[in-house]
């Protein structure tokens, strides 16, 4: 798409390929989310979207999508971007910055099938887009952060080298919750072997960057 080149953007894995959906990848990924994406009673999200009905899940996240499409700016971007494995859409990987040419940090976050966890692609795709942002955007800084009682986020966060950064309550379902905060340093990010980065130079005006980095 000439005047919307992130179209082209692409990040591949050993396993994984992450990109901007299709109108089919959003109807799969809709699929994903109405399949569901934890066990009852457990809540990783601060919005508890994920527990409505089915239908009203795979909707919201097609909405989700169109909605972080229409509102991209340099100044306060959001890529969400679908991951695709062994053919299969199996979830979402988001990273996102705001004033992102003059504070060089970007945000994470995502889910994942609840029927494709536990086989290590939740740390494969967040480390797609880490090597997004370091080797292609040029970050400085990447944050995170999840709920204390959200363990399977925790470990992935901790094992790609994330440093603690503090903690935050949140109101949650009328409770309060407990979210621990962490920050990853571009010197202490290793570039990972087998993940690359594809059609960039054409989006970097759309980040608010002019030199790339990466191709």
């Amino acid at each position: 798409m000439r005047h919307w080149p992130l179209f082209q953007l692409s990040l591949t894995t050993p396993r994984l390929v992450l990109r901007l959906p299709t109108l089919d990848d959003l109807d799969e990924l809709g699929e994903r989310a109405a399949e569901g994406i934890h066990e009852d009673g457990f809540m990783p999200f601060l919005v508890p979207w994920s527990e409505a009905e089915p239908a009203e899940r795979a909707r919201s996240t097609v909405q989700y999508q169109f909605r972080t499409w229409g509102a991209f700016t340099a100044a306060d971007w959001a890529l969400e971007l679908v991951v695709v494995y062994e053919g299969r859409i199996v979830g979402t990987q988001g990273i996102s910055g705001k004033n992102f040419p003059v504070t060089r940090g970007v945000s994470s976050g995502s889910w994942l099938g609840r029927r494709f966890q536990g086989k290590g692609i939740g740390t494969e795709m967040r480390t797609a887009v880490l090597h997004l942002a370091f080797a292609g955007l040029g970050a400085t800084h990447a944050v995170t952060e999840a709920f204390d009682d959200n363990p399977a986020s925790l470990a992935v966060t901790r094992k790609l080298g994330y440093r603690e950064d503090g903690i935050t309550i949140y109101d949650r379902r009328g409770e309060p919750a407990v979210s621990r905060r962490f920050r990853l340093f571009a010197e202490d990010w290793t570039e990972p072997p087998g993940f690359e980065i594809h059609g960039l130079s054409a989006c970097l005006p759309l980040f608010g960057l002019d030199q790339p980095t990466a191709s």
